[in-house]
């Protein structure tokens, strides 16, 4: 499985558009904020079943209306592609919890 290091991990933020995550210590990280807290509970929880789906499980943390996420793939030692698809279906999900 290959491991991403920053440069690599940054241009393949850029080529799948993900705005707003940020590559730090070996993981990528985004800050998503709501109008409340339903809508931030709403989305972890899609998020939160399609990753037991996948089997690839998020750090995260929820204050109020505001989500905090880390993606790394532990058992790997880093970021995987595994990560990128899970960004990409949170920033999906985002859009549909967001209004």
């Amino acid at each position: 499985m290959k491991i991403y290091q920053e440069k690599e991990a940054i241009q393949k933020m850029s080529d799948v558009n993900m705005k707003g995550w940020i590559f730090k210590e070996n993981g990528i990280e985004k800050a998503y904020e709501f109008k409340n807290f339903i809508q931030a509970f709403a989305f972890m929880t899609a998020g939160a079943i399609w990753a037991e789906k996948h089997n690839h499980h998020p750090e995260w943390s929820n204050v109020y209306n505001k989500v905090q996420i880390r993606l790394s793939t532990h058992d790997s030692g880093g970021l995987t592609d595994k990560d990128f698809e899970l960004a990409q279906k949170l920033d999906q999900e985002y859009g549909q919890h967001a209004s």
